[in-house]
């Protein structure tokens, strides 16, 4: 396991967004503008929100970046808003293991949720050897011992 702490998801979201080309590469060039890194993305298939991680501490500067550059979108309610939740941390499961094995991320969210740890976002690679999740920091050291119980078994 891996845990990358101090970070924020910054979420952009709108109807507006719905089936617009090059949304995504507006959000992430702006993004890389501010030079600031990104180490997860998600994004649901219904294309009305799109969810990233950035290090806490250039929550502010993206957020401002972004709300120029969609300042036409914002103000038509193309997208709704633009914001940040509380610190978080990312949790990555790592193994070779996982590869095929049907029932891994069904285990990993059961056993978490069953001990009370809300997941905000969840990210797989398509190497199948790694899932992310992404927790309050102040969860971080339950679902650590959650899933560190569960590896153990």
């Amino acid at each position: 396991m891996t845990a990358v702490q101090k970070i924020s998801m910054i979420t952009v979201e709108g109807r507006g967004m719905l089936g617009v080309p090059g949304v995504a590469a507006r959000i992430f060039g702006t993004v890389a503008a501010t030079g600031t890194s990104v180490p997860l993305i998600t994004q649901a298939s219904s294309e009305q929100s799109v969810c990233f991680a950035v290090p806490a501490d250039a929550t502010e500067t993206v957020i401002k970046a972004l709300e120029k550059t969609f300042s036409q979108e914002l103000a038509d309610r193309d997208i709704d808003r633009i914001w940040s939740g509380n610190e978080a941390t990312i949790i990555t499961v790592v193994g070779a293991g996982m590869i095929h094995t049907p029932g891994v991320a069904g285990r990993v969210f059961s056993a978490l949720g069953a001990n009370d740890v809300n997941i905000i976002a969840i990210a797989q690679g398509s190497s199948e050897v790694s899932i992310s999740l992404v927790t309050e920091a102040a969860e971080t050291r339950r679902a650590l011992t959650v899933l560190n119980a569960l590896i153990e078994e």
